[in-house]
């Protein structure tokens, strides 16, 4: 009897992710593709059929999951994505249900990378958590009672757009102070160049031509005093905001993924001291900070796939 099979995508702003994975959390095989470069979501679905071609040929699939930036699970549809070269809204899990003929689910990226921890992950066994990715935003998945949070029309559970510092940056969003222009691998960087026009302290970072979330770590290892600072400051502000969402599910863990937490304690000795002292009583000293367990690789085409389940 042939074993059942999923087929995960992840749609990037840039690049396109794609595998077949079995109940286990096995990805069979996978492969990938650019985003960009089609004039229309039915060409890139088009291209898109034609790279899963091989593989559909020889796997049998029972399902589908899409990740994607503002994803609507409730309507599969894509809707005003900042970030991809399509604008408006797209019906995207109909458009590939028709091109592949299978059933197919679609949510965003984040609340995909909860399922797939709830599934094959850190969060396996877990009714009460959430998610945050920290990458060039910040998403997050809020699961409570064994359940994602939707909210009624789709787009619950949006952490990022928390306003953490009042009147504080433009967000891409149009808003002002959003917790992901502070903590994310873009918001670390706009610190570090408004703290370099700001000041004339000595730093690695005044000479480095291109500023990164990787060089701010690489030069905090090395003992620079702003780029520990800026992670001392970053971790600050996102463990306050964190205190705050506890206050609203309690949840048993928050779980982390993402580019920026790989800073490790550079980051989360802030993250958990700032969370703690702004907890009401009554939370305190139960919620714990987890890194994620999926591979870093894969996460992505594992959290969409387990939409498909």
């Amino acid at each position: 009897m042939m074993r059942e099979q999923v087929l995960g995508i992840d749609i990037g702003g840039t690049n396109t992710k794609f595998g077949i994975v079995n109940k286990r959390g096995e990805i069979l095989v996978s492969g990938g593709m650019a985003t960009t470069g089609h004039n229309t979501p039915a060409e890139f679905v088009a291209a898109l059929k034609s790279e899963l071609g091989p593989l559909l040929q020889n796997h049998h699939i029972s399902g589908v999951g899409i990740g994607a930036p503002n994803g609507n699970y409730y309507t599969g549809e894509i809707k005003f994505a900042p970030n991809l070269p399509w604008h408006g809204v797209i019906p995207m899990a109909a458009l590939m249900q028709e091109a592949l003929g299978v059933k197919t689910a679609l949510t965003n990226d984040a609340n995909a990378a909860a399922i797939g921890e709830m599934t094959y992950g850190a969060a396996k066994g877990m009714k009460d958590f959430i998610l945050v990715t920290l990458g060039t935003g910040l998403g997050s998945g809020f699961v409570a009672n064994g359940q994602l949070i939707y909210g009624s029309d789709g787009f619950a559970g949006e952490l990022g757009h928390v306003i953490a510092v009042r009147d504080g940056r433009m967000c891409g969003c149009g808003r002002k102070g959003c917790l992901e222009t502070y903590a994310s691998a873009t918001g670390i960087v706009r610190s570090a160049k408004e703290w370099l026009l700001a000041s004339d302290n000595k730093s690695v970072l005044r000479h480095q031509q291109e500023i990164t979330s990787e060089s701010i770590h690489a030069a905090a290892m090395e003992g620079d005093n702003m780029a520990l600072d800026l992670f001392a400051y970053t971790g600050k502000i996102l463990g306050q905001t964190l205190a705050d969402a506890i206050a609203i599910t309690s949840p048993e863990a928050i779980i982390f993924f993402g580019g920026l937490a790989n800073a490790g304690e550079l980051l989360f000795s802030h993250v958990q001291r700032h969370m703690e002292e702004n907890l009401l009583n009554i939370y305190q000293n139960k919620v714990s900070l987890i890194m994620s367990a999926l591979p870093g690789s894969d996460a992505a085409i594992l959290g969409a796939s387990a939409l498909a389940w």
